[in-house]
């Protein structure tokens, strides 16, 4: 299910009225509000299921909200969860108190007036939901159920953790409450016998509630028949057929309609796609499938098969619109893929003997003198886009202590290849991509395939350049791996009408925080920025050059992407439009920086390079410069480090998607310290990724700590759908606490108290999938305690 969420607090006060009043016409609602009120609040969270339910929380400043008529054979009930407010139709008028529900046919006009600030959860369900139960629902007049008794608290209670959490829910979490929404309104219908209805209407009505109920609840019971209905109820058999008569219907008819809607809500839900069409039917009560069948096929005007593949095709568009950074949920690895081919075909740029010829030089002789000098080239064949695997096979081999050099290539390049690859050999040929040749093919963890978006192999679920692996002589798991940072530079651009300069990209794209949040026209725009960078000495600044909007492109291969949702694609420059004069006048620091460093995770399989884990990856903090380290925790045999995704500038956050997007070289000295003699120092109890800087510590801390063993098989679509700043900022305190009383031997009371008084957490991105938040702790703030190893610095 999409969820829409609005704000006026997005607008200024000024264009607060009509925005608001625009956001709620899509809901058949109306706002009146009086001019001499205070500025305008509301806010609005909105969603529509597969079955076409309706689910809207509002809060809002004071106002009249009127039901605009709507010929739509449905209904709609609210939820009044605060603020003093009474519904009206014109002729009566009714005071709510929270916990009351109000409801009513959608084409009856009514107003709701709210004398105060208001919360409210309102369902339109469509008639169809409804018709087994209330033939009927249209015709009904507007009525009220209290909140504070009987059935009323009941549903009042069910609605308001609904309320609470349907923007959390998915397709598959979503279907089962829909049909308990509609039993929950149709027996709240029935109950609304008013007392101008004589008795006897009253008691039938009332026996034709209890009837209803049990069948519900006997469906599945293949044996369940007029006379076993009728018994249970301590009722005649033609008493029976008459009330469902009066529904306009036979008992039989009734019951296989119900039969029916059960069938096509599990059709319809891909939590049950592993049961067959025959287990379905059995499932409900029918024994013969071919009548099932038919009977199906009378109803709903298709099979059940057609059903099923039309609600699976539904199912698919409405994730293609709300995932579309790692796997969809529901989708995991195909076993049949085999990822140490697959990671070797990326690394070698296609040639297999590539990857069996480095595995034999380091089995054979790949000892090296420690202080030796490595430099490792960025090319199709010492690069892996786009996911981490502990089956990659290593383009280096150092021992601890060595230092090598590393470039490194962004993946946003080709957002203007005449100043940030054309003329680079290295950058050229990792880039290459024609009608008949892809130098890199899988971009991704995805299938190599393209068969979940058809978008190219790997399928854009990771997007960085990294490069690497290498491998760490003698460190094993358990080990730590200290990375110190001597020097890096802008990669400057090698055609010769750009000499000596260097640039970047920044993309405000459709994963950035911002984009559902956009209030000028139009809504859904992807804008790149091209900056010049300028590291030199005394100047280390970046301009804009120039932006342009995203037009939807067509790669060498022929596939369309209307937004930017696979990496490195070639930007046809006659499609867009250069925008010069942009943020003229600003200056930006540069502080150059890697987003990504990582040794490959402990898991087998292709892990998607977008989240950051226990073991480094996408961290995307620009404190990962010039004369820091970075520590981290071997998980595999060789550690098997890779380094990318360079940065020129980002700041705390990485709000619209990306930072200044800039190829750099950078200059490390690898350093192993093995489990066994790591001792009291500060890195001995991490699991997480620790960096130092000559006058801090900075520890990670994300929304889920290592979330490929937290969510197991759905680890790569949950990571996506279950981010959020509190649990990162849990876990932060957590590690930071930890750090405090291991590293710095505080008790818990000093750790706390130092924390709020002079530890700063920041929002390190809210962009890669799994959210972090860093706390940085000043080595100073520890000058007067006993010198130990974790103040000296790396």
């Amino acid at each position: 299910m999409r969820v829409d969420q609005f704000s006026t607090d997005s607008f200024p006060v000024h264009q607060r009225h009509h925005a608001w009043r625009d956001a709620l016409q899509q809901h058949r609602l109306q706002p009146e509000l009086t001019a001499a009120a205070p500025p305008l609040y509301g806010s609005l969270t909105a969603g529509r299921t597969g079955r076409g339910v309706g689910l809207a929380r509002i809060a809002s400043s004071p106002q009249t909200l009127l039901r605009l008529g709507d010929e739509a054979d449905a209904l709609w009930l609210a939820l009044h969860l605060g603020g003093e407010a009474a519904l009206h139709d014109g002729r009566q008028r009714i005071e709510l108190a929270p916990g009351d529900i109000v409801f009513g046919p959608a084409r009856a006009r009514a107003g709701l007036d709210f004398r105060s600030d208001f919360r409210q959860f309102i369902v339109s369900m469509p008639g169809a939901s409804l018709k087994a139960r209330l033939p009927d629902a249209p015709a009904l007049a507007l009525g009220h159920l209290s909140g504070r008794a009987g059935l009323g608290r009941l549903f009042a209670g069910t609605l308001s953790a609904l309320a609470d959490a349907f923007d959390t829910l998915d397709d598959g979490d979503i279907a089962p409450v829909e049909s308990a929404l509609s039993e929950f309104i149709a027996t709240s219908q029935a109950a609304q016998a008013g007392p101008e209805q004589p008795a006897a209407s009253r008691t039938r009505a009332a026996t034709l509630r209890r009837l209803c109920e049990h069948i519900e609840a006997q469906l599945s019971d293949a044996s369940l028949s007029l006379a076993a209905v009728a018994a249970h109820e301590r009722v005649s058999e033609r008493l029976v057929q008459k009330l469902f008569e009066g529904l306009g219907q036979s008992f039989t008819a009734y019951l296989r309609q119900r039969r029916l809607e059960r069938c096509r809500a599990d059709l319809a839900n891909r939590q049950y796609g592993h049961l067959s069409i025959s287990d379905i039917c059995f499932r409900w009560g029918f024994n013969d499938p071919a009548h099932f069948s038919h009977c199906f096929r009378d109803r709903f005007s298709m099979s059940p098969r057609q059903y099923r593949q039309q609600a699976n095709e539904a199912s698919q568009q409405s994730l293609r619109k709300r995932i579309r950074r790692g796997w969809p949920s529901g989708y995991f690895e195909t076993p049949a893929e085999d990822p140490v081919a697959a990671a070797a075909a990326a690394a070698g740029g296609g040639d297999e003997s590539s990857a069996a010829q480095a595995a034999s030089a380091l089995a054979h002789g790949s000892a090296v003198a420690a202080g030796r000098h490595h430099h490792l080239p960025a090319t199709a064949k010492t690069i892996h886009w786009g996911y981490f695997s502990r089956a990659i096979p290593p383009v280096l081999s150092v021992a601890s202590g060595d230092i090598v050099t590393i470039e490194t290539l962004t993946q946003h390049a080709y957002d203007d290849h005449e100043r940030m690859i054309k003329g680079d050999s290295g950058a050229e040929s990792v880039f290459a991509w024609t009608h008949e040749h892809k130098a890199v093919d899988r971009r991704g963890a995805g299938p190599t395939d393209a068969s979940i978006y058809g978008r190219g192999s790997g399928e854009g679920f990771g997007v960085h350049i990294c490069t690497g692996p290498i491998h760490v002589q003698d460190a094993e798991p358990g080990d730590v791996l200290e990375l110190r940072i001597l020097d890096l530079a802008p990669r400057l651009a090698a055609n010769a009408k750009y000499q000596g300069r260097a640039f970047g990209s920044n993309a405000a794209a459709w994963w950035g925080f911002h984009y559902e949040d956009l209030i000028e026209e139009p809504r859904q725009r992807e804008v790149v920025t091209i900056y010049e960078v300028d590291c030199s000495q005394g100047q280390a600044c970046a301009h804009a050059v120039y932006n342009f909007r995203w037009t939807p492109q067509t790669d060498p291969s022929g596939v369309l992407h209307p937004t930017i949702d696979y990496p490195g694609i070639p930007v046809d420059r006659a499609s867009i439009v250069e925008n010069h004069g942009v943020l003229e006048g600003v200056r930006i620091p540069v502080r150059p920086h890697f987003g990504v460093i990582a040794v490959a995770p402990a898991v087998t399989g292709l892990v998607d390079s977008v989240p950051p884990s226990s073991f480094g990856g996408n961290l995307d903090n620009w404190r990962i410069a010039k004369g820091a380290t970075v520590y981290l925790r071997v998980g595999v045999d060789g550690a098997l480090l890779s380094v990318g995704d360079p940065h020129a500038s980002q700041g705390d956050s990485e709000l619209c998607g990306t930072a200044i997007e800039c190829s750099l070289t950078g200059v490390f000295q690898v350093v192993l310290h093995k489990a066994a003699d790591l001792g009291s120092e500060p890195y001995a109890d991490i699991d997480y990724p620790l960096v130092e800087t000559p006058d801090e510590w900075v520890i990670h801390g994300f929304s889920h700590a290592d979330y490929l063993k937290e969510f197991g098989d759905k680890a790569r679509s949950a990571i996506y759908e279950k981010s959020s700043l509190d649990p990162a900022m849990r876990d932060a305190f957590r590690k930071t606490r930890r750090f405090l009383m291991t590293a710095m031997g505080l008790s818990e009371d000093e750790a706390i108290s130092l924390m709020s008084v002079a530890v700063d957490f920041g929002i390190t991105q809210v962009v890669d999938g799994n959210w972090g938040v860093h706390a940085v702790i000043r080595k100073a703030l520890f000058a007067g305690r006993t010198p130990r190893a974790a103040l000296s610095g790396p």
